[in-house]
């Protein structure tokens, strides 16, 4: 039994049964981690002008990406290593994101088979990558993911270099023996020590970043599929527009959970700026710090179509495999209506600007 009120008590319970460096690895933030305590506390400045005597006994939250529908505005962010956390790993995360009606979006760094992810979902699964060195190496992983049945891609714009997580290098964080990000083995050989060895992701994975990628690589990246590509770590509004005229599908304002520009500006704050600038052309979703359903009606309010959660997922699958997810999301869930009961909303259109200041 997982013995949690919200998503605060649930890290909590991770905690207890992660090991330092794997919880130091999921929770961590770059440098000072201000970035981190900012995209959470951000949101306790903005105030919700709540309407009264509304008809809210009848509420709708779903919503649409792509043409595909969702039971809620609550995606599953794409994370890395669930089996860290949990050996059911990523195929207990879709498996909980398809109860939950809604999409999971799959981390370049997943423990399991993009194949085999596919196959134990039962809802959308989008894959998250960051182009390589080797070109030929990309086009080939998005060939890949598209034949194994993935919906969408979505590319990481924000790391031309791992940040710096000084947690990770003083815990000289690593994968243990038998666990590797097995959708990224250019060889056999890569293989037995991708994530094994190293202080942190700087040294590990420094090899699957290109510092020279441009917005001419967002072209070439769309002319080898016919999937959305949305781009995901955008932070300015001259950037949020760039990408809706690059032909990004949607956009994903995002600051990497806080673990790449440290004292980059919490997300929420940068969002409503971010949505005007693409004037509702593409989906805008938005992660950083979401905890409470409050916090999606808020996001909603300043130009989310829909928000997505990271480590909540991953304190979910600690404290109870996929049962811990669907804790995690149901927790969002419920709060969520609440707060939209609370605020007179029947429906996602009726979350406007208006509700919330600050």
């Amino acid at each position: 039994m997982i013995d949690a009120l919200n998503l605060y008590e649930l890290e909590k319970l991770a905690k207890e049964k992660l090991s330092q460096s794997a919880y130091g690895y999921y929770f961590s933030g770059a440098w000072d981690e201000v970035t981190l305590r900012e995209n959470l506390t951000a949101f306790e400045r903005i105030k919700i002008h709540y309407r009264v005597l509304v008809d809210v006994s009848r509420r709708d939250m779903s919503t649409t990406l792509f043409g595909h529908r969702i039971s809620m505005p609550i995606l599953i962010a794409p994370t890395a290593f669930h089996k860290l956390a949990h050996p059911d790993g990523e195929l207990a995360t879709v498996r909980a994101a398809g109860k939950a009606g809604t999409i999971m979006v799959l981390s370049s760094l997943s423990t399991s088979l993009v194949e085999d992810v596919v196959r134990a979902a039962s809802g959308p699964v989008w894959f998250q990558l960051y182009i390589n060195k080797d070109r030929g190496f990309t086009r080939d992983l998005v060939a890949r993911v598209g034949a194994a049945g993935c919906q969408a891609l979505m590319l990481t714009v924000d790391t031309p270099e791992w940040g710096r997580r000084e947690r990770d290098v003083r815990n000289n964080f690593h994968l243990p023996a038998g666990l590797s990000a097995v959708n990224l083995l250019p060889s056999h050989e890569r293989g037995e020590a991708l994530g094994q060895s190293g202080a942190g992701m700087g040294q590990a994975f420094a090899w699957m970043l290109d510092a020279s990628v441009t917005w001419k690589d967002v072209e070439w990246l769309r002319s080898l599929t016919t999937l959305p590509v949305v781009l995901k770590g955008i932070c300015r509004a001259d950037d949020a527009k760039r990408a809706v005229e690059s032909g990004a599908s949607g956009i994903v304002v995002s600051n990497h959970g806080g673990r790449q520009m440290d004292t980059a500006p919490a997300t929420i704050e940068v969002l409503p700026r971010c949505a005007d600038a693409v004037g509702g052309r593409v989906p805008i979703l938005m992660d950083g710090g979401v905890r409470r359903g409050l916090h999606v009606l808020k996001a909603v309010a300043l130009g989310a179509t829909a928000v997505q959660v990271g480590r909540p997922v991953l304190w979910g699958m600690a404290a109870g495999g996929q049962a811990g997810v669907e804790i995690a999301l149901g927790m969002l869930r419920q709060e969520f209506d609440l707060a939209m009961a609370l605020a007179g909303c029947t429906n996602l259109k009726t979350i406007t600007r208006d509700l919330v200041t600050g």
